[in-house]
């Protein structure tokens, strides 16, 4: 009798409800966020999956906007956050980085590395990009700004906002030594499968691949790899071979991902005006008493 009544004891049972209620409104929290990180996931596989869309010569269409979530243009070697000019606090900071080389580093010789260091040091007044120079090939594809592909069957151009830079390559033509050298080089491209291969040479040797002071040489050839990933994204392979300040040629890879905005595009980054002081500030005549 005294067990009898024990069991349906109703204070025990409101306990036994109210334990019940605990456990399932905390696994309530866990499930959702399971929930919540499954959905996200197969959302950003549908993003990126699917089939490209095509031209009318069944080659992939990547017309249209495209630009870098990198920190490759600070430094395409890993990289922690660091400083930039006092004067600009975390403004000019560098952001860390995970780097885009294939294999980690990047293969100098012993006088190159030397070389890099010398232009990391001086970075703040000796980068190319602080100057307004156009960026060269490739560093012109992972600035932090859009650039944009209009794709032809003979010829594909590249627009990049950065100092009005551009390059055409030519689709139609055997590749031939460039008639001058010059900041983007000269520009010959195939198709590999679904993969739009380029080759540039004729480069003055003038610009620098980051901001860290990795550089090259007028000997400098690059063969650029774009394979679309899905109707979205490209992965974006550059592969650089001179003998003049590296050991061997190397790769990097980094991912471009297209602009959906209705109406995204490409704005001139007029800057030459913004560095004028830095390059002729010297010759800037003194005021007289």
């Amino acid at each position: 009798m005294i067990r009898g009544r024990m069991a349906s004891n109703p204070i025990r049972k409101n306990e036994s409800r109210m334990r019940e209620t605990l456990r399932k409104r905390r696994a309530l929290p866990v499930a959702l966020c399971v929930a919540f990180g499954v959905a996200l996931a197969a959302g950003t596989a549908s993003a990126q999956s699917g089939d490209p869309a095509r031209t009318w010569d069944d080659r992939p269409d990547l017309n249209g906007v495209w630009q870098t979530m990198s920190t490759a243009n600070w430094n395409l070697e890993d990289h922690p956050a660091g400083p930039g000019h006092p004067d600009l606090g975390a403004i000019g900071a560098t952001p860390p980085g995970q780097g885009v080389v294939v294999g980690g580093e990047i293969p100098y010789t012993d006088e190159a590395r030397q070389q890099r260091d010398e232009n990391f040091a001086n970075r703040m007044s000796n980068d190319p990009e602080a100057k307004c120079f156009m960026p060269g090939v490739p560093r012109a594809t992972y600035l932090p700004h859009p650039f944009q592909i209009i794709q032809g069957d003979r010829k594909i151009l590249l627009i990049y906002g950065f100092s009005d830079a551009n390059r055409t390559v030519h689709m139609d033509l055997e590749p031939e030594p460039a008639p001058i050298d010059s900041w983007m080089g000269r520009s010959f491209g195939r198709w590999e499968g679904d993969t739009l291969v380029v080759d540039a040479e004729g480069f003055n040797g003038e610009a620098w691949l980051d901001r860290a002071g990795n550089f090259t040489s007028s000997a400098l050839r690059v063969e650029e790899r774009y394979t679309p990933l899905g109707p979205n994204v490209l992965r974006y392979e550059a592969t650089l071979e001179d003998p003049n300040v590296f050991t061997r040629p190397w790769q990097i890879s980094l991912l471009l991902y297209r602009r959906l905005e209705e109406n995204a595009r490409v704005l001139a980054f007029k800057c030459v005006e913004f560095s004028e002081d830095l390059l002729y500030g010297h010759l800037r005549r003194e005021p007289t008493r």
